[in-house]
């Protein structure tokens, strides 16, 4: 009886001792992976749960975090795993994001000098990995969704089908010609209008001032206190089939908000560029209007002010 069960007890050992080595390996990682439903595989399918964190995650890491979760895990779904999937299966996520706003943080008595070192997330938060079905959802949500901006407005919503899902104040270029050092020329600094698409996410940017060409790494904020510049990312776009590097991005001096302030790009907060970023992924669609005449939100007709004054609207 005994000899019989030697081949059992060996493989047995044999087992304890593959979990203890993938534990160790795991413990070694951001994150470990939570197994559901006894490991069945469907083609390249595993039924999914999370992603456990193992250590804390901050703002200049967080973008190669979650590329590697998307490569590691990618390749177990039946749909392509992208970032935008990911995180909009986490809306929490954003949130985290948005509260890393300065402007937030300083409205709960909190100085941050430099964002980058902000955490994101802590030892413990767990990423759900999304099935099928819940993939499938958002990616018909991204196809329905777009980007429309009304400049006189000083407007970006973001619209999902006939639903506008959220609006953001923006500011927008100013009315003016002026010589900008990194185009080498004279520019018309009014934002453009036309319909085009988001062709590019840039997610650590360098800044850049564009009259003079100089790199700057500091910024003076609406409450004369200097911080590094926080990394947010800017959003490209072509518009009329043109890339004249009008982009999407925060700016850190929001009492410029609702003004023709810019040198022709669209300027958000930094709390809402994180959620126009992962509503927008590459190839998302925007509108760029000029219109006077529009309805407040009780459905009252306004006239804007023809900041540009074009003598009719575009």
């Amino acid at each position: 009886m005994l000899s019989k069960s030697i081949p059992s007890l060996i493989l047995v050992i044999i087992l304890l001792v593959f979990i203890k080595f993938n534990h160790t390996q795991n413990s070694q990682n951001f994150f470990a992976f939570h197994n559901i439903q006894d490991n069945k595989i469907v083609d390249k399918t595993i039924e999914l749960d999370s992603v456990v964190i193992e250590k804390p995650v901050t703002i200049e890491n967080y973008f190669q975090f979650i590329d590697s979760i998307v490569t590691k895990y990618n390749a177990l779904t039946s749909y392509d795993l992208s970032e935008h999937l990911l995180v909009r299966a986490n809306p929490w996520i954003i949130e985290k994001l948005k509260n890393t706003d300065y402007y937030i943080m300083k409205s709960k008595d909190s100085f941050v000098y430099n964002q980058k070192k902000m955490i994101v997330f802590r030892k413990g938060d767990f990423i759900v990995l999304p099935d099928s079905i819940k993939a499938h959802e958002i990616l018909q949500a991204f196809k329905k969704t777009y980007l429309d901006i009304n400049i006189p407005e000083y407007k970006l919503s973001i619209i999902e089908g006939s639903k506008e899902l959220y609006k953001f104040p923006i500011r927008v270029g100013r009315p003016e010609m002026k010589y900008l050092k990194m185009a080498d020329r004279i520019m018309d600094l009014k934002t453009k209008t036309g319909s085009g698409f988001i062709i590019n996410h840039v997610r650590n940017p360098d800044f850049y001032n564009p009259v003079d060409g100089q790199q700057y790494f500091v910024t003076k904020r609406d409450d004369n206190r200097i911080t590094a510049m926080p990394q947010v990312p800017f959003l490209e776009t072509e518009i009329n089939g043109i890339r004249n590097g009008q982009l999407i991005h925060a700016t850190t001096n929001p009492i410029t908000l609702q003004k023709a302030y810019s040198n022709g790009c669209i300027g958000t907060k930094e709390s809402d560029a994180w959620i126009i970023y992962y509503y927008a992924p590459i190839g998302t669609k925007i509108t760029i209007r000029y219109e006077l005449n529009i309805k407040d939100s009780l459905g009252k007709k306004v006239v804007l002010k023809d900041i540009y004054n074009n003598k009719k609207e575009l």
